[in-house]
């Protein structure tokens, strides 16, 4: 099924949909083979040649991943996708489709310490460097950072746990002015919450585990090319791209494929080769995960504004980072970028430190002590000593990861089932830091955020009352 202007809820139950013209099953079949027969010699060889697009090992290719292949490519406004295995091994793909070593990557800081620990040990064994912008809104930083050998931007659109969202067009902009890609996690936002092509992305990349997938069942991840940029505007830069290749002929990936030179490159080449390849099964899993993405992400993002707003207002909080309070300095880029809403995965700090978020995290009940995002379940976890633990207390204080720091992910259970084991985990903190609580000033409810808990919170409930 093409894409006739649908609207997304649409899109994202019948994008890229291919009947089944053997038996007409309106759901894709799960394709679990290795490999696929050939009808003859010859069409083996026009299969590995490339002159006949038809399948020949999953490693390489399956019907059940080229659904969903099509599905994201579609939601996410691009040209083509490639399902992986696993969100770090997108993340893998995407980086060696495009360095080589000697090359040189300028990141946000602020990004997965999964993908900040690629880049920090996997890749500079390879000889690829790193240079981190600690203030990702500073553009003049951007530029800064960049050297001859640049090859690629690297940043996340909605970074957690600190919830502090990416000026995509701003850094997308300064990486197109010295000639380089800019590639972007979306994994927080999903394509329902914003499409970094649209605001001038170049490559994008998921890891459909979480909010894609939904349901917490089964591993994956996307490597998404925009299909805009020049890859042979420069022809020195991208060198794997550009120069003959006895394997195309004497062609280069850029002279057979043009725009999709890169996802071609990523595909055949890395993601092939390195073999992160998914099992069709979890790919299934995946595509019924879209199906109902929109709808779920409507209540992840409206529970977790609800959530983050009572926060706001308890003493026993210092701070909230959800780019959704006005009280964010992110505020206005959640406003031009996420209108839908600013996700739902933030976090809070409490007074008291770690005492306090340990009484925090072992009291409540409903939510769910786990390292994962994105769920339909709400999660909680302690970064300093669990994502983070590997980071020095400087390193931790200049990322703003505090003692005191809970990262939730919020589901889509009952707003006010939630509000009740957030307040059942402050009552075990005012046990340990007294029932005044230490950190700041309660805040007065602000017009909006009654708005906001009236909408979100059932009446009748008891929690909706006290907030």
């Amino acid at each position: 099924m093409s894409d006739d202007g649908h609207g997304f809820a649409t899109e994202q139950v019948h994008g890229g949909f291919l009947p089944d013209t053997a038996h007409g099953a309106r759901v894709p079949a799960i394709h679990m083979t290795s490999g696929f027969l050939f009808d003859d010699f010859d069409q083996a060889r026009e299969r590995f040649a490339g002159t006949d697009d038809g399948y020949t090992y999953t490693r390489l290719g399956n019907p059940t991943n080229a659904d969903v292949e099509r599905r994201v490519a579609l939601l996410e406004r691009s040209a083509e996708a490639i399902l992986v295995g696993s969100g770090q091994a997108a993340v893998t793909v995407a980086l060696l489709g495009l360095l080589q070593a000697g090359d040189h990557v300028v990141s946000a800081r602020s990004i997965y310490e999964g993908t900040k620990g690629l880049l920090l040990q996997n890749l500079a064994r390879l000889g690829i460097e790193v240079d981190f912008v600690a203030d990702q809104r500073d553009l003049d930083a951007w530029a800064a950072a960049v050297r001859p050998n640049t090859k690629a931007f690297f940043a996340e659109t909605i970074p957690n746990p600190k919830n502090d969202v990416l000026d995509i067009r701003g850094v997308a902009d300064t990486a197109h002015r010295a000639g380089v890609p800019l590639v972007v996690d979306n994994t927080l936002a999903t394509p329902y919450l914003v499409r970094p092509v649209e605001h001038g992305a170049d490559v994008v990349v998921h890891s459909a585990s979480k909010f894609l997938s939904g349901h917490g069942a089964g591993l994956g991840g996307l490597v998404v090319d925009g299909g805009r940029f020049d890859w042979g505007r420069t022809p020195e830069r991208f060198p794997h791209l550009t120069t003959p290749d006895r394997a195309l002929g004497g062609q280069s990936y850029v002279e057979r494929y043009g725009s999709r030179a890169f996802v071609v490159f990523a595909r055949d080449v890395v993601a092939a080769r390195i073999g992160p390849s998914p099992s069709p099964f979890n790919a299934f899993l995946l595509r019924q995960g879209i199906e109902t993405l929109s709808l779920r992400v409507e209540r992840h993002v409206e529970n977790a504004l609800a959530v983050a707003s009572f926060l706001e207002r308890q003493p026993e909080v210092t701070s909230v980072d959800h780019a959704g309070l006005a009280s964010s300095p992110y505020h206005d880029l959640a406003q031009r970028y996420l209108p839908r809403g600013a996700g739902s995965v933030f976090a809070f700090t409490l007074a008291g430190d770690e005492p306090a978020a340990r009484a925090f995290i072992d009291a409540v009940q409903l939510i769910s002590r786990m390292t994962h995002l994105g769920d339909v379940r709400s999660l909680v976890l302690h970064p300093a000593t669990t994502t983070h633990a590997g980071r020095t207390a400087t390193e931790r204080a200049e990322l703003g990861i505090g003692d005191g720091l809970v990262r939730l992910s919020v589901g889509i259970e009952d707003v006010a089932d939630l509000l009740a084991d957030v307040e059942r985990g402050l009552a075990a903190v005012r046990a340990v830091v007294g029932p005044d609580g230490v950190g700041r000033e309660a805040r007065p409810t602000s017009p909006t955020e009654v708005t906001v808990l009236a909408h979100t919170v059932p009446q009748g409930h008891v929690v909706a009352q006290e907030v």
